[in-house]
C-alpha cells in the first residue's frame, strides 16, 4: 500500500451531465476567450484528422518519456464521461498509443485521449473515430516498464490538468476549465457566444466595424 500511494492518486466524479450538456455546444476559442485567453494546449497538440471532438471530465496519467505502461493503466480503469490525458513530457520519438489501445479505449467507453506526445497506426486511429489529441505520429513503439502516475496533477501541453478538470477539443486544439470555475466559466462562454452570434447578423446586414474599433483607435488619432 505504502508503494501504490505514490503512484495512484484518487479519481475524481464525473462532472454534471448538464455541464457537459452545455460545453458541448461551445468552441475552445469560447473558452479561452472568457478565461483570459488562456486555457489552451499547446498548438501542436491537435485532433488525428480533422472534424474530431471531445468533451468531458479528466482523468490524468503522468508517463515516464516514452513508456506506456501506466497509459495501459489508466486506459483499463477508464469508462465513460471521462477523457483520458496523459503527460507525456512531448516525448515524439516513441508512440505512446496505437490502435490497440484505442480501440480497447473505446470499448470501455472513455470520450477520448490529449497525449502530450505521438501516437501511431494513424490510418486506423481515424476509422477508429475515437477522439484523439496528440503532437504527431511515429512508428517506434513504447517501453512498458514504467514508472508512472495515475489520478494526479499533470502538465499537458503546457497546461495544468487537475484529475475532474474540464477538457474540451475541436479543430483548434484542446481547452481545460478548472473544475472549481466550471459553471462560471460555462455561463461567460454562453453569453459570448450570443454575442458573436448577433455580431455575425450585424455583418451579414452590413455593418461591418465592430463597436469597440472607433474608441479603441482613438489613441492613434484614427
Amino acid at each position: 500500500m505504502e508503494v501504490n500511494s505514490l503512484y495512484v492518486g484518487m479519481q475524481q466524479p464525473l462532472l454534471p451531465e448538464e455541464w457537459i450538456t452545455r460545453a458541448s455546444r461551445l468552441s475552445t476559442s469560447l473558452f479561452c476567450d472568457v478565461m483570459g485567453r488562456t486555457g489552451a494546449m499547446d498548438y501542436s497538440i491537435k485532433p488525428v484528422t480533422t472534424g474530431m471532438k471531445v468533451c468531458g471530465t479528466a482523468l490524468t496519467v503522468d508517463l515516464r518519456p516514452g513508456d506506456n505502461l501506466f497509459l495501459h493503466k489508466a486506459i483499463n480503469v477508464g469508462q465513460k464521461g471521462y477523457v483520458l490525458v496523459a503527460d507525456g513530457k512531448g516525448h515524439i520519438a516513441n508512440a505512446y498509443l496505437g490502435e490497440l489501445m484505442a480501440e480497447a479505449a473505446q470499448k470501455l467507453g472513455l470520450e477520448g485521449i490529449v497525449i502530450d506526445g505521438a501516437a501511431r497506426d494513424k490510418e486506423a486511429l481515424i476509422e477508429l473515430n475515437l477522439p484523439i489529441f496528440c503532437k504527431g505520429f511515429n512508428p517506434n513503439g513504447p517501453h512498458k516498464d514504467g514508472p508512472g502516475k495515475l489520478h494526479t496533477s499533470i502538465s499537458c501541453g503546457g497546461v495544468s490538468v487537475h484529475p475532474g478538470d474540464l477538457v474540451v477539443g475541436d479543430d483548434d486544439g484542446v481547452v481545460v476549465i478548472p473544475r472549481n470555475i466550471v459553471e462560471d466559466v460555462l455561463t461567460l462562454a454562453e453569453n459570448k457566444a450570443d454575442e458573436e452570434e448577433k455580431r455575425k447578423q450585424d455583418i451579414r446586414s452590413g455593418n461591418i466595424e465592430p463597436a469597440f474599433l472607433k474608441k479603441a483607435m482613438e489613441r492613434y488619432g484614427l
